[in-house]
């Protein structure tokens, strides 16, 4: 009789070289046409835009040369690409300009000088002209060019100490954006503003500027413009959830569009990022709604009456970045799930259509691990969480019980989702159950949720990642003794500080560019998050007491459990020496540990041989420590 593989050594064909072989498709966008779709993909480190005509069988097509690399390069990016009138606009990773080509051919030409950075471009209703977000020496701005590269770029609004999602009303003469000043984050509040513009010149200039939502508690994202142009749509989290609101531009009312527990935004870590999108009459809008980390692709027509939700019965879970054609009822966006890697697809009332996959389907959905959401009490509080089991694994309370991984987001304002998540796979298909712990502090469950984590960084995040411990072990889930705790950034740092604190729940850790010296943080960040602490542990130096008793560097003596850590040579967020203060820590009292840097890389993998070491590293290390201790 042959016995099956112990847990955690299960046969999986899901290796380190194939998780390396996906791309990442990251934004997806509709020419003015409606017959063409262009998204961006990132293979190998590389951004490069594709296109498909949908009204011909061609196959997709390259847009964007080889030896450009198509990426917005303010703070964590986004807000890549602009597509209209046949035209396309892109941000150039290398040089931080902005570029333009024809949509049909040739060759892009820049428009922008070499200097500074650039996000989100947005083009004119015809074309002439583009807004565009800027930063050079930590002076942010929305600055226009025109689309024909005759016109030096100017600075169009500036006084705020950053931007977002400019966008232009369908007559060209309004634009809409938001802007927010330290010590906030984007999450935290921001305004809302309408210009009236001038024309008539070379490029714009403003006439009359008056911010018309938000405030410096209250967060608004995304505004867009009507395609009729009566109406202009935006979130705002002014009730305590992100609800829609419609401001009807002839009268000034503005009345919600959405209500109830559920979220329609997300935080703003990047530029662009989009969860509404207009129907092409003005009619309807459609957006992205969240409950415990699970998202539907909803329609709402104005004239009333329930949404339809586009979203049931596809197999999709999760959707980033929609985008509505411009002449038909069809949408494009994002779409994966638990158990289906990420690809642009297009969804009307009739179905779903695959455009783009991110990997090839060669492994069936039921041998990988479905997610559901969880939850538990800690204290009077309740925790949210996703939870992903070995497939075909039914906890029953009876020995043997799998090994455990608890896996803790970024951020540390962030959400795990449904979305396909290559970590959980990996493990999974080993034999190892998987929790994602969306501690309080976390988005997704509104905002009171959110700031449960204020001050309290390093303390209800640490007691829920180790309550989610408990809870597998009670509910007969996972082995007691081999729960292993992975996070980075953020995540890295609620690592450490949960071994510091409660060193008898783990038997091991894995951390990426973890952040262990919250002074240093505060002193070597980018501007984006120059005060983000000042809300999640309070503003320098008054509070320099918490900054030290929270630091993981100032009691790394508590650390015992054996550590697995990544850091990225060229990390710019949280520099290499945090991680190897922490190594030299371990290496002076003999912990157990192994330290992999990867040359060349940032805040996160790019590079193809980088994924497969890393996930080669992983493997060994687990085998080591869990499956062989």
């Amino acid at each position: 009789m042959t016995l099956p593989p112990p847990f955690g050594l299960w046969p999986s064909d899901l290796t380190p070289r194939q998780m390396a072989a996906g791309l990442r498709l990251t934004d997806v966008q509709w020419d003015s046409t409606g017959h063409t779709i262009v998204w961006r993909e990132v293979h190998d480190g590389r951004g490069a835009l594709w296109a498909l005509d949908l009204a011909t069988p061609d196959a997709p097509r390259e847009l964007t040369p080889g030896d450009l690399t198509v990426r917005g390069r303010l703070g964590y990016g986004g807000g890549d690409f602009a597509v209209g009138n046949g035209l396309l606009v892109f941000a150039e990773g290398a040089s931080g300009r902005l570029f333009v080509q024809p949509l049909a051919t040739g060759m892009p030409r820049p428009l922008t000088p070499a200097f500074g950075s650039v996000a989100d471009p947005a083009l004119a209703p015809d074309a002439r002209h583009v807004l565009f977000v800027h930063s050079y020496e930590e002076q942010d701005c929305i600055a226009v060019v025109d689309s024909a590269g005759q016109h030096w770029p100017q600075r169009l609004f500036t006084g705020h100490d950053f931007y977002m999602w400019p966008c232009w009303h369908p007559n060209g003469t309004q634009v809409a954006f938001v802007a927010w000043d330290h010590p906030n984050m984007p999450w935290d509040g921001t305004l809302l503003y309408l210009a009236d513009l001038d024309r008539s010149g070379g490029l714009p200039l403003v006439r009359d500027l008056h911010a018309i939502a938000g405030g410096p508690t209250t967060s608004i994202f995304q505004p867009c413009f009507a395609p009729d142009g009566r109406h202009l749509a935006f979130v705002s989290d002014q009730d305590g959830w992100w609800q829609i609101y419609l401001l009807d531009l002839a009268t000034g009312e503005q009345r919600p569009l959405t209500s109830g527990v559920a979220e329609h935004a997300e935080p703003a870590w990047a530029q662009g990022m989009r969860t509404l999108a207009w129907s092409y009459d003005g009619q309807a809008l459609a957006y992205l709604r969240n409950w415990g980390g699970l998202r539907e692709l909803c329609l709402q027509p104005l004239a009333g009456g329930p949404p339809h939700v586009l979203s049931a019965d596809t197999g999709y879970r999760w959707f980033n970045q929609i985008a509505a054609a411009p002449t038909t009822t069809a949408f494009a966006t994002i779409g994966s799930s638990s158990v289906v890697q990420p690809q642009v697809i297009v969804a009307d009332t009739s179905g779903t259509r695959s455009i783009r996959r991110s990997a090839s389907a060669f492994i069936p959905t039921n041998q990988l691990a479905a997610t559901h959401p969880v939850e538990w009490s800690v204290g009077d509080a309740t925790v949210y969480g996703l939870l992903s089991l070995p497939p075909g694994y039914t906890p029953d309370g009876e020995e043997p019980r799998p090994p455990a991984v608890i896996l803790i987001h970024s951020g540390p304002t962030g959400q795990a989702t449904a979305a396909y998540n290559n970590d959980v796979q990996f493990f999974a298909t080993r034999g190892y159950a998987v929790l994602e712990v969306n501690y309080r502090g976390s988005t997704g469950y509104g905002r009171a949720y959110v700031q449960a984590l204020r001050g309290q960084w390093g303390v209800v995040d640490v007691e829920d990642v180790a309550s989610g411990a408990h809870y597998l072990i009670e509910n007969g889930i996972a082995d007691a003794q081999r729960i292993v705790v992975m996070g980075g950034s953020a995540g890295g740092y609620t690592v450490y500080e949960t071994l510091a604190q409660h060193p008898e729940v783990f038997c091991a850790g894995i951390c990426r560019y973890g952040v262990a010296n919250l002074f240093s943080v505060v002193a070597d960040t980018h501007k984006f998050e120059a005060h983000y602490l000042d809300g999640l542990l309070g503003p320098l130096p008054e509070a320099a007491a918490i900054y030290r008793e929270r630091s993981p560097l100032f009691h790394a003596e508590r650390i015992n459990t054996p550590l697995l850590i990544f850091q990225g040579s060229e990390d710019k967020v949280v520099l290499p020496e945090q991680s190897e203060a922490i190594v030299a820590a371990l290496r002076r009292r003999g912990v157990p540990h192994r330290y992999h840097l990867f040359d060349g890389e940032g805040h996160g993998w790019r590079r193809r041989e980088t994924v497969t070491a890393y996930y080669h590293a992983i493997e060994q290390f687990l085998k080591e420590y869990v499956i062989f201790a």
